[in-house]
């Protein structure tokens, strides 16, 4: 086969591939030397820059391994539409360790290890389907530990935020800008949506959880008092029905806050399912997203915490000892479908994070 794509002028190969989807374009590059060099070259990449992105959910490494242990590190993601498990190498960057965290219009964003000192940290963008990668002006250790990468398509954007300070990078000034941060305790599941910052934030009591929603936007985070509270008095108990409550992108003006919905209001109440909930940012109105079935929630239920990711119409589910990941999925007229996910990477039983990744080939960092 490669003998008869290389007797084909490379414009014509172009052509006829650029008819097909990414995800098919993907495949058709693991066929051949040949095929790979033509579906990879900056021309064929140009005739694709209209093509719909290939959606995926990334899963990070486990936590508690700050590093990849094999010297051939690899990106696992999951197909929703084609129900597979896929992989992406990551041997391509001159890093000792790198460990994904985020990702925002076909970019990749790594925490990496500097080759001379461990104490030193970068934020590495690149795109795995090219193999390109930018390195961006080195970070203490301290922020891949405690702060929280929010990322954006817009030139680049990537804010690292904890409750005392925030940094600010994009490509127009290609360095970091810190700014106060203040907010009243460490900021959960923040996300970066409409040129804001949302942030959930605990401002009751050792012994009982009081959450809020914070708000600020990207123009008044160089300011003295950035954050307001985002709230109405019509939303009464919103946040008190939640466990555990987290954030997550909805679609367009949309957010999703999803947690354990407790049983009663006592302070241990169990909780009956999971819950998932929607905030029109224009309306500030809250909706019901979805409910996890309750012969799912079971699974759930014996485990004292779960974890969240995902964004959009797709929200995954991931819990100790249970195997496999919980998908929720939304359509565009609002119909919800749960389903399981096997053959998660590894044993399976760990808490997985992870993260939306739209594989583009026309994304250069």
């Amino acid at each position: 086969m490669d003998n008869v794509f290389s007797q084909l002028p490379q414009d014509i190969i172009h052509q006829i591939f650029s008819r097909l989807s990414l995800r098919q374009v993907l495949r058709c590059r693991s066929v051949s030397k040949t095929l790979y060099a033509a579906l990879s070259s900056p021309l064929f990449t140009q005739l694709l820059a209209a093509t719909s992105p290939f959606p995926l959910l990334a899963l990070r490494p486990p936590h508690r391994h700050h590093h990849y242990p094999s010297p051939s590190p690899l990106l696992h993601l999951f197909d929703p539409i084609e129900n597979k498990w896929l992989q992406f190498h990551l041997s391509f960057l001159p890093f000792p360790s790198v460990h994904p965290i985020a990702s925002a219009g076909g970019f990749l964003y790594l925490w990496a290890d500097s080759p001379a000192s461990d104490s030193n940290k970068s934020l590495v963008v690149c795109n795995p389907l090219t193999l390109q990668h930018k390195t961006l002006p080195q970070l203490g250790s301290a922020w891949s530990r405690h702060g929280s990468v929010l990322v954006d398509s817009v030139n680049n954007r990537v804010i690292v935020l904890n409750e005392l300070a925030a940094l600010y990078y994009s490509n127009s000034n290609n360095s970091w800008l810190k700014f106060s941060s203040n907010l009243p305790s460490k900021p959960r599941s923040p996300i970066l949506i409409n040129k804001s910052i949302i942030a959930l934030c605990d401002v009751g009591s050792p012994w009982r959880s009081q959450w809020k929603l914070f708000i600020c936007t990207l123009k008044s985070l160089q300011t003295s008092q950035p954050w307001n509270t985002l709230e109405k008095h019509e939303w009464g108990d919103v946040f008190d029905i939640l466990k555990r409550p987290r954030l997550l992108k909805g679609f367009g003006n949309m957010i999703l806050m999803i947690g354990g919905l407790k049983s009663s209001f006592s302070l241990n109440a169990s909780c009956s399912t999971i819950l998932i909930l929607k905030l029109d940012l224009y309306t500030l109105e809250w909706g019901e997203a979805g409910r996890m079935p309750v012969e799912m929630f079971r699974c759930f239920q014996e485990s004292s915490k779960f974890k969240v990711f995902g964004g959009g119409n797709r929200v995954c589910f991931s819990a100790k000892r249970i195997g496999r990941l919980a998908l929720w999925e939304s359509n565009e007229t609002g119909k919800e479908d749960w389903r399981w996910i096997d053959g998660v990477p590894g044993n399976g039983d760990g808490l997985y994070r992870g993260f939306l990744f739209d594989a583009r080939l026309d994304a250069s960092p």
